[in-house]
């Protein structure tokens, strides 16, 4: 059970209150223009660039509880490792070409390259992935569980915290908040890891109450599970936000150097969730329900006060990601589709446009996220189907030399998509004793990708 004094309650309410007035404060000077609402003025510092983009990359939280208290330190491995490989890369070879663009979104690029239509597919692919709904409804069960008030009211107040600055604010407001929140989800996770220590030792501890396998690096994990993750990892490379942030950047080298940096705090968020995730395992070895791990363990070793400052910590980890989708998604309607079916094609309206999108993405999350509760589990399954279809065309646009045709594109896109689809729907009829209940669909509409891509560059070639 969760109980809370009323010094927790106030920290917690003194978190969201500040949220409130930061996204407020700082976004009243944001102006009308497309640059300065979207983008916040393209002037994105080095220091803003890397604490948003640490910030709101760990929105599935009570997840990685979750994945550390089953199966240990491959959490990390297989969560958190392959992403900074991929990061790097993206880092070096892409940053500064995004930052050179000086588009808004994705879309905006491969409309450029290959053409409205698949601009147009390339926006329903992005609006899919970026979805706040999973985000929200974590904020909101967790409003439920914390405070005792129904689903309803926990998902408008979630939807409340993270809407209303934006309206006003755009981009500038959405960094600000996410600023914030990096400081007090750091602060939170560093507390009970230290109330952890002072409890029940550290490195003793954890080799005796933990099973063995938690400790190893692959958790006795198959290969094939290893290399799945490491190739989910690739959608590092058509991450919108990371597309979001370069084009904010300053400079090309703020984007490039914003992402290197970036991994390191990332390494030390991972430390430290992993760390409370194997403390949460030998304190509590019978969970019934490991998404609680976190919360569950925080009961065992907070004193007062301090939990309540750890409760917030969860909710900055979550809201961080859920304010950035919010805004991405609202992005994608007002820019990609909005705009681009409009007769006029009228850029002082992208304000405009991107708050009817703001709206219209808040009020489809909060709906996805009250009917259909399981939203997670179906939001990672859509991004297995969707992702495959759109990182080649990304990487494509941005390297000439990997261009394909127009039409060539748009079949790698529908096949990658119908091939990972039609293998979710059959791999457990014809793989339930083999090797292949292992090979993710995401897998399958990837290496599908990439055989079209190449038939596509081998006709480019011959037509030289």
């Amino acid at each position: 059970m969760i109980s809370f004094s009323a010094w927790d309650i106030l920290i917690i309410i003194l978190f969201f209150v500040s949220i409130l007035f930061i996204g407020f404060y700082s976004g009243r000077k944001t102006n009308n223009t497309a640059d300065d609402y979207l983008l916040s003025g393209r002037k994105l510092s080095l220091l803003l660039f890397v604490l948003v983009n640490v910030s709101t990359w760990y929105g599935g939280i009570l997840g990685v509880g979750e994945f550390t208290y089953r199966y240990g330190l491959v959490s990390w491995f297989t969560q958190g490792f392959p992403y900074y490989v991929f990061a790097l890369l993206f880092a070096f070879f892409f940053a500064k070409k995004i930052r050179e663009a000086s588009l808004f979104t994705i879309p905006d690029k491969l409309t450029e390259v290959y053409g409205k239509k698949i601009g147009l597919i390339s926006a329903v692919i992005v609006f899919v992935l970026v979805s706040p709904a999973p985000y929200l409804l974590m904020t909101g069960n967790l409003l439920s569980l914390l405070f005792g008030i129904d689903i309803i009211p926990a998902l408008l107040i979630a939807l409340f915290l993270s809407l209303v600055y934006l309206v006003k604010g755009g981009f500038r407001s959405n960094v600000y908040v996410d600023v914030f929140q990096f400081f007090v989800m750091f602060a939170g996770f560093i507390l009970i890891l230290i109330f952890s220590g002072m409890k029940f030792g550290a490195v003793d501890f954890l080799s005796s109450a933990v099973p063995q396998s938690h400790l190893e690096i692959t958790g006795g994990m198959s290969p094939m599970f290893i290399v799945v993750w490491f190739l989910i990892a690739l959608w590092t490379f058509a991450d919108p936000g990371f597309h979001q942030r370069c084009y904010a950047a300053k400079s090309g080298n703020t984007a490039k150097w914003g992402i290197i940096i970036s991994i390191f705090f990332w390494a030390l968020f991972d430390f430290l969730t992993t760390s409370t995730g194997l403390f949460a395992k030998g304190v509590l070895p019978e969970l019934e329900n490991p998404v609680l791990a976190f919360p569950l363990f925080a009961e065992q070793v907070l004193p007062t006060g301090v939990k309540g400052i750890f409760y917030a910590a969860l909710f900055a980890t979550i809201l961080s990601t859920q304010i950035s989708f919010l805004f991405l998604s609202g992005t994608t309607i007002g820019r990609d589709f909005i705009f681009r079916i409009s007769k006029y094609n009228d850029e002082s309206q992208l304000k405009n446009y991107t708050i009817i999108g703001l709206v219209i993405s808040g009020i489809v999350a909060l709906l996805l996220a009250y009917f259909i509760p399981s939203v997670i589990e179906i939001w990672y399954t859509i991004g297995s189907l969707f992702i495959p279809g759109i990182i080649l065309p990304v990487v494509s646009a941005y390297y000439p030399k990997l261009r394909v045709l127009n039409k060539i594109i748009l079949i790698e896109m529908v096949m990658a998509f119908m091939s990972s689809t039609i293998w979710y729907f059959l791999r457990n009829e014809i793989s339930a004793h083999s090797l292949l209940i292992e090979l993710e669909p995401m897998i399958v509409g990837l290496f599908v990708a990439i055989g079209v891509h190449l038939f596509g560059l081998f006709l480019q070639g011959k037509a030289k």
